[in-house]
């Protein structure tokens, strides 16, 4: 049974998960330069996947700039296994959807048939963006909340410019979801409504379904099929400007767990999250991380606006109003040759390897000498390829420290210990993306790779 009732709150976007970055392009800031040119969705200027999923047409550097985005599909995912519903760290994903359903920034951990959202000490969450956006349709997670004071989870749809349909949760309150909506990222904190759940139930014990379904004239919230809000298009009219106020641009789905109540956010926040998080909470005595837990994802598809063309394969813009009219289906593919690529220059290759050989030559107590010539890269860059949260856990994703035996300190998202059935460490860890791997050598290696070639990278787009 679910009670609901209407309440304003002073809710901060699910995007402020990105309190530590600072913002370049924006409102305010201005646009991207041109050797940068794609806006992120949390403010950052660059190339490679920041002119993928969530690159904001508004503030990149041309209408072009970022790639159109894969179109809708119907389908369920599941998280049983990585394979299932492959998700892939943000470091590795050039656009095509045909090589992951789910991209990440953070820590999602396989265990016990579900995806584990994380948050460690010291980081800020974990984020699960669908790779195909959704323009207009019926969306629904099954999920387990996180709890604690400051500990916000999150169950949201997010377009490039800014429309937003929300659930939210704050941990210090276990029977109420809350719910909201923003158009073009215009922060009108009027738009909440609360659902409440019965008293024998709560959001962090108990499997509950939660359902947006989107259509071009309402959008209703549900909660295990009973609906607890709707909110119509024709009641966001701004009789100024002539706009429907209403979200209308296509929208990936988006699941997080994020710290509300970090110290560097505002009061506003901190009070609406519950207070300051307690990094000494239980949960992070117990696992090493705060968590959330994602069962299953399901998306319906309904039909885009009848204007709208006829391409099968991606959404793109054709103006920056930022209305539905300013979006239309595409065939032009979504994805990028390399982390240097932009949607200006979609074919843009990595340069081949550039080092310096450093000759060092040592002298022995026997007078003998040795020469020794190494190789390194520089690392150096002053231009991102991969937008994220910074200090949002390690690697997203690449690395699950805990091993097949568990264990670990849980200092990087990953550690924990125990037999508790709700600790993915006593079930042994699924690497999250295609690559698969068992061993923890294996898996060291592949991180080891990451970084060495993120650092190649830096040292190519020094040229630029």
């Amino acid at each position: 049974m679910v009670r609901f009732s209407t309440v304003g709150a002073a809710v901060l976007l699910a995007s402020s998960v990105s309190a530590q970055i600072t913002k370049e392009c924006g409102d305010g800031l201005g646009k991207c330069p041109s050797n940068k040119p794609c806006c992120s969705q949390y403010g950052q200027c660059g190339v490679g996947a920041y002119c993928l999923g969530g690159c904001d047409p508004s503030w990149s550097n041309s209408l072009q700039s970022c790639m159109p985005v894969p179109q809708c599909q119907s389908k369920k995912y599941t998280f049983t296994k990585s394979d299932d519903s492959p998700i892939v760290s943000n470091t590795k994903f050039l656009g095509d959807p045909s090589n992951a359903d789910w991209v990440s920034d953070g820590q999602p951990l396989f265990a016990n048939n579900v995806v584990y959202l994380t948050m460690a000490p010291d980081t800020v969450g974990t984020v699960l963006a669908s790779t195909r956006y959704v323009w207009y349709g019926k969306i629904s997670a099954t999920m387990r909340t996180s709890k604690g004071q400051g500990v916000v989870s999150a169950f949201i749809m997010m377009s490039d410019v800014k429309d937003e349909i929300d659930y939210e949760w704050v941990g210090v309150d276990l029977q109420t979801s809350q719910t909201n909506y923003y158009w073009n990222g215009i922060p009108d904190y009027t738009h909440s409504g609360n659902i409440s759940l019965a008293k024998d139930t709560n959001t962090y014990s108990d499997w509950h379904t939660y359902t947006i379904d989107w259509t071009p004239d309402s959008i209703t919230w549900s909660v295990d099929g009973q609906v607890g809000r709707v909110q119509k298009r024709a009641d966001t009219l701004n009789k100024t400007t002539g706009i429907y106020e209403f979200p209308q641009t296509p929208s990936r789905v988006q699941l997080s767990l994020w710290p509300g109540g970090l110290a560097s956010n505002g009061k506003g926040t901190i009070d609406w999250a519950g207070g300051l998080i307690n990094w000494d909470d239980d949960e992070i005595k117990k696992n090493g991380y705060f968590y959330a837990m994602v069962r299953d994802v399901a998306v319906e598809c309904y039909n885009p606006p009848s204007n709208s063309g006829s391409g099968k394969v991606s959404y793109a813009y054709k103006d920056l109003d930022k209305v539905s009219s300013s979006v239309e289906l595409s065939n032009d593919r979504t994805w990028l040759k390399s982390f240097l690529a932009t949607g200006e220059n979609k074919d843009k290759e990595l340069p081949a390897q550039q080092s310096k050989a450093t000759t060092i030559v040592s002298t022995d107590a026997a007078g003998k000498a040795t020469t020794v010539v190494s190789t390194v890269a520089p690392t150096d860059s002053n231009i991102g390829t991969v937008p994220g949260l910074d200090g949002a856990g390690f690697d997203s994703g690449d690395l699950n420290n805990g091993g097949t035996n568990g264990g670990g300190d849980g200092g990087d998202g990953s550690g924990g210990s125990g037999t508790d059935p709700t600790n993915p460490t006593s079930t042994g860890w699924s690497q999250s993306d295609k690559a698969g791997g068992s061993s923890d050598a294996s898996k060291i290696l592949i991180v080891g790779g990451n970084l060495i070639a993120m650092m190649l990278i830096g040292v190519w787009m020094v040229a630029l």
